[in-house]
């Protein structure tokens, strides 16, 4: 069976879970990797046959996403010509975790592609939502890598085919510590943001990980340091608490090792708002921004709020034997398909895209 496997590279989360699952995929097929996007900074241990640049957010400074560097690593034609030279027919089964190069491959050449994905949870109908409607920003999560089965990843297990999170073996094999450190990692807040705040909150060891640093320093209470996949594991089991964006993977991992969590979702990230959604109703709290308005409610943090207790267990081989059971065929016909619930040509989808980061489709 020959396998291919394809990640999205913006953030770290979708290459932290694929460390789980390629070796799986591995005893199960020939395994090919294909990894599309430019804001990962954790290393996949695996050889990569296809490292595209895909269709990615680039993350910001204060809080949300860089407007301009989106726009300017926003290659259409390049993207078309990735999608087109992707020789997706030679495989008998593509997963793909949020990766639209394989996706839209898939579409384009009427071939299957098996979602497997935290994003897949999101926009599920039973999953948790903001309050409000962001047409838009769902519209963006539905379409930028449409898949022909669903398969996901969330924090509880609130419809079938949503499973609770994959949990490194890194972590879930660590020895659980608790030193007098706070972990944070806020990846679209510079340095200087995060320092200005959290130096307010005195007798506390902040052990920040920066996506904007490259050699570590430290201010007063204040340790900065570049993302390190080890580092980042070796602070994150050891720490007190944890102070990180509403991404998927590290909260996940922090209520698996029993943290208290403290969770800012990125300004204009619809993903992240029903991330901090879901966690708020299980107890955790949660910031809007990280301004001096919020010192004194990071402090009553620090000084009260309990970990929330949660039960994932490693279930991971059994969703991919499952996948691969009900999937593994390279004769699905059109219709089997149903290709035509995307509605979005890919033109459409990323001009949709760049205005709703620049604020001009909110509702």
């Amino acid at each position: 069976m020959k396998i291919l496997y394809a990640i999205q590279g913006t953030g770290n989360g979708h290459i932290s879970r694929a460390r789980d699952i390629v070796p799986i995929l591995k005893e199960r097929g020939d395994l090919d990797i294909l990894i599309s996007g430019t804001e990962d900074d954790v290393e996949l241990p695996h050889p990569v046959k296809f490292r595209l640049k895909g269709l990615s957010f680039v993350f910001g400074k204060k809080g949300g996403v860089d407007l301009l560097s989106t726009y300017k690593k926003s290659n259409l034609k390049q993207l078309f010509r990735e999608i087109k030279n992707l020789p997706v027919e030679e495989y008998d089964i593509i997963i793909n975790d949020f990766e639209p190069v394989s996706a839209w491959a898939c579409r384009l050449k009427n071939k299957a592609c098996i979602g497997l994905s935290h994003q897949l949870a999101v926009i599920n109908k039973k999953s948790p939502k903001p309050s409000g409607n962001d047409f838009f920003g769902e519209a963006i999560l539905k379409n930028y890598a449409p898949v022909t089965n669903a398969y996901g990843f969330h924090f509880k297990t609130y419809d079938d085919h949503i499973y609770t999170p994959v949990i490194r073996q890194q972590v879930r094999n660590a020895v659980i510590e608790k030193n007098n450190h706070f972990t944070v990692y806020l990846p679209a807040y510079e340095d200087k943001i995060i320092i200005r705040i959290l130096r307010e909150i005195h007798k506390i060891q902040w052990v920040v990980f920066s996506k904007h640093s490259k050699k570590p320093y430290h201010k007063n209470n204040i340790h900065i340091r570049p993302i390190n996949n080890d580092e980042f594991i070796k602070s994150l089991v050891g720490c007190s608490g944890i102070l990180c964006g509403a991404g998927f993977e590290t909260p996940a991992e922090a209520l698996f090792l029993n943290k208290k969590l403290l969770v800012i979702p990125m300004k204009g990230q619809y993903e992240q708002q029903c991330n901090a959604a879901a966690l708020k109703k299980m107890g955790i709290d949660v910031l809007k921004t990280l301004k001096s308005k919020q010192i004194e409610k990071i402090k009553s943090w620090v000084k009260s709020s309990p970990p929330i207790h949660v039960n994932y267990r490693d279930a991971t081989e059994e969703i991919i034997d499952l996948i691969l059971q009900n999937h593994h065929s390279n004769s699905q016909k059109q219709e089997e398909l149903h290709l035509g619930n995307v509605p979005f040509s890919l033109k459409k989808l990323k001009q949709l895209t760049l205005d709703t980061i620049r604020g001009k489709n909110r509702i």
